[in-house]
C-alpha cells in the first residue's frame, strides 16, 4: 500500500525515489557535465562561483545583461533566466542566488533546491544539468549537490490519488561535483529521509474514510519488510491493559482504537521512544467542531503518528545505528450513541483518573496513555511526543515555529539545533499551570480551562513521563499546508520526520 514508495534503484551514479503516485525526481553525479535541456549555475551574494565563470563569453554577456536588468545580487533563492545562446550545449540557462554560501544550512540549501523545482516544475523540461563544482571553497561541493538534490525531491512530491489529471513526468537532474561517489553516498541518507517523508504526507494527506486506524496499522505493518518489528493492539487488548483514555476516544467510531508500536532496532542501546498522537479524524466528539474550514482539515490530527512512523521508516532505510522505538496512539474521534460524553470521568493506564470536560481536548488522552505504554514497554532512555494538540500553540507561534515543552535543557538544546539544521524551527515554551489541572472529583481533568492552552495540555502530558527525559512538540498549524512553499507542497507536510531524523543519527 505505502511501501512501494521507498527506494527503488540505487547506484553509484544515479538514484531514483518513488513519492505518492508517480516517480519523484532522478538524480546522478558526475564529474563532467551532460547535455541537457536546462543548464543551473550559482552565484553567492559576495561574489560568481567558479562555475558561472567556465561558462563561454556569449553566454556570460547575456546572462550579465539579464541579470542587471532583474537587479539580481546573489542573493538567496533569487533567481535568473535566459534563453541559451548559440554555441551552449543547453535550451535555457538558470541562475540561482546562494546568499553568504559559507554560512548556509543544510535546511537553506534544501529551500534553494526547492525554488528550482518550483521553477521548472510546469516546464517540459526532462533534463537538467546542475554545475556544482566550485560553489565555495569552504563547503562541500558533494555535500552541496546531495542537500540541493534533497531540496528537489521534497518539493517535487504530490499527493495526486484522486485528481484526473496528474503531475507532469519526472525529471533528471545531473550534478557535477569533484567526488560523486561521495554527493551518492551523502544523497542515498537524504532520500531515505525522504521516503520517510513521503510516508507521513501520504498518511496524512489520505482522506479521512481511507484512513482510519486499521488503515493506518496496515501501512506501519509494510515496514516489517525493512527490519521494522510491527505490534498492533487493537480494542480489547488496550482495555485489557487499562488503557482506558485511549479505548474512551476510539469508542464512538466503529473501528475503535488501536495502538501501533513500530521498532527499529540498530544498537543494543536502550531505545529512544517517539509518542505519536493519531486522530486520524476529529470531530471535536460532542464538544463538535463548528467551524467548517476547521473540521474540513481534521484529516490531519493524525500526523503526530504520521511523523514517528515516517522517522522509523527513514531510520530502517539507511540502516542507522540507533535503537528508536515509535509508539502510536489511534483513533477517530466520533460523534454517537457510544461516544464518550463531556463530564465522563475515565482511568488511565498510569492509574490517575481523567474529568473529560471537553471532547476536543481529546488528543492528550491517547497520548497519555502511549507515554505509559513506552516507559512500562521499552524504559527508553528519552521520550519525545509529537502531536497536533492544540490550536493555542497556532495563535502562539503560528504555523513556522514548532512549540516546544520539556524541563530537560541538554535535550532542548539538541532538538533546537536540529530544528535550525533542517529549517523545521522550534520556539520553547513554558511548562506551568498545574494548579489548573485539578479536579473535584478525579486526579486530573483534561482542559485547563483560564489558562494558555498549549502549556496546560502539556503539562498534563508531563503527568504521564515519570522520571524518563521527555520533551513534548506541539506540531499544530505545521501538518497540512494551504499552499506551496520552500520544500513543502500543499497538503501533508510530513513536518518533524527531517527534524527527528537529524536529531537521532547526530546526538
Amino acid at each position: 500500500m505505502f511501501l512501494k514508495k521507498s527506494l527503488v534503484n540505487v547506484s553509484v551514479l544515479s538514484l531514483a525515489l518513488a513519492s505518492s503516485s508517480a516517480l519523484a525526481e532522478t538524480f546522478s553525479f558526475s564529474s563532467k557535465a551532460k547535455t541537457s535541456d536546462t543548464l543551473v549555475v550559482f552565484q553567492s551574494k559576495e561574489q560568481q562561483s567558479a562555475d558561472l565563470k567556465r561558462l563561454d563569453k556569449a553566454t556570460k554577456q547575456q546572462l550579465s545583461k539579464a541579470m542587471t536588468i532583474a537587479d539580481f545580487k546573489g542573493k538567496k533563492n533569487q533567481l535568473v533566466e535566459v534563453i541559451a545562446p548559440q554555441g551552449i550545449d543547453a535550451e535555457r540557462v538558470i541562475v540561482l542566488g546562494l546568499g553568504d554560501i559559507d554560512s548556509l544550512t543544510a535546511g537553506e540549501i534544501n529551500n534553494i533546491g526547492a525554488s528550482l523545482t518550483a521553477k521548472l516544475a510546469k516546464s517540459n523540461v526532462e533534463n537538467v544539468t546542475v554545475l556544482a563544482k566550485g560553489v565555495s571553497d569552504n563547503v562541500s561541493n558533494a555535500n552541496f549537490a546531495a542537500e540541493l538534490a534533497h531540496g528537489i525531491n521534497l518539493r517535487a512530491y504530490k499527493f495526486d490519488k484522486y485528481l484526473s489529471k496528474k503531475k507532469p513526468a519526472e525529471k533528471h537532474y545531473s550534478f557535477t561535483v569533484n567526488q560523486p561517489k561521495k554527493a551518492q553516498s551523502s544523497y542515498q541518507k537524504l532520500a531515505a529521509v525522504e521516503a520517510g517523508v513521503f510516508l507521513a504526507r501520504d498518511l496524512t494527506s489520505e482522506v479521512p474514510t481511507e484512513m482510519n486506524p486499521a488503515h493506518f496499522a496496515a501501512a506501519a505493518k509494510e515496514l516489517t519488510s525493512l527490519g521494522v518489528k510491527v505490534k498492533v493492539l487493537e480494542p480489547k487488548e488496550i482495555k485489557q491493559l487499562g488503557m482506558g483514555a485511549l479505548h474512551a476516544v476510539g469508542r464512538g467510531s466503529l473501528e475503535g482504537s488501536r495502538l501501533v508500536v513500530a521498532h527499529w532496532q540498530g544498537n543494543d542501546e536502550a531505545p529512544i521512544a517517539l509518542v505519536g498522537k493519531g486522530i486520524t479524524f476529529d470531530s471535536g466528539g460532542y464538544n463538535i467542531k463548528a467551524s467548517g474550514d476547521s473540521i474540513s482539515r481534521m484529516k490531519s490530527d493524525m500526523a503526530g503518528a504520521a511523523a514517528v512512523l515516517g522517522t522509523v521508516k527513514a531510520m530502517a532505510l539507511q540502516k542507522a545505528d540507533v535503537n528508536v522505538v515509535a509508539i502510536m496512539a489511534l483513533a477517530a474521534n466520533m460523534v454517537s450513541e457510544t461516544s464518550v460524553a463531556p463530564g465522563d470521568v475515565v482511568m488511565t493506564a498510569e492509574g490517575l483518573s481523567v474529568e473529560i470536560l471537553n471532547t476536543d481536548a481529546e488528543g492528550r488522552l491517547v497520548v497519555a496513555d502511549g507515554l505509559w505504554y513506552a516507559r512500562e514497554k521499552y524504559q527508553p532512555q528519552v521520550l519525545v511526543d509529537v502531536a497536533t494538540l492544540t490550536g493555542s500553540k497556532v495563535r502562539a507561534l503560528g504555523n513556522r515555529y514548532v512549540g516546544l515543552f520539556s524541563d530537560d535543557d541538554k535535550l532542548v538544546n539538541e532538538l533546537v539545533a536540529s530544528g535550525l539544521a533542517v529549517e523545521e524551527k522550534l520556539w520553547r515554551l513554558p511548562l506551568a499551570y498545574e494548579d489548573l489541572l485539578k479536579s473535584p472529583i478525579a486526579d486530573l481533568k483534561n482542559s485547563g480551562y483560564g489558562g494558555p492552552g498549549a502549556t496546560t495540555a502539556a503539562m498534563f502530558l508531563k503527568q504521564f513521563t515519570g522520571d524518563t527525559r521527555w520533551a513534548h512538540l506541539d506540531i499544530a498549524g505545521n501538518a497540512l499546508a494551504r499552499k506551496d512553499k520552500g520544500v513543502t507542497p500543499t497538503g501533508g507536510t510530513g513536518h518533524g520526520v527531517r527534524l527527528l531524523s537529524h536529531w537521532l543519527t547526530t546526538k
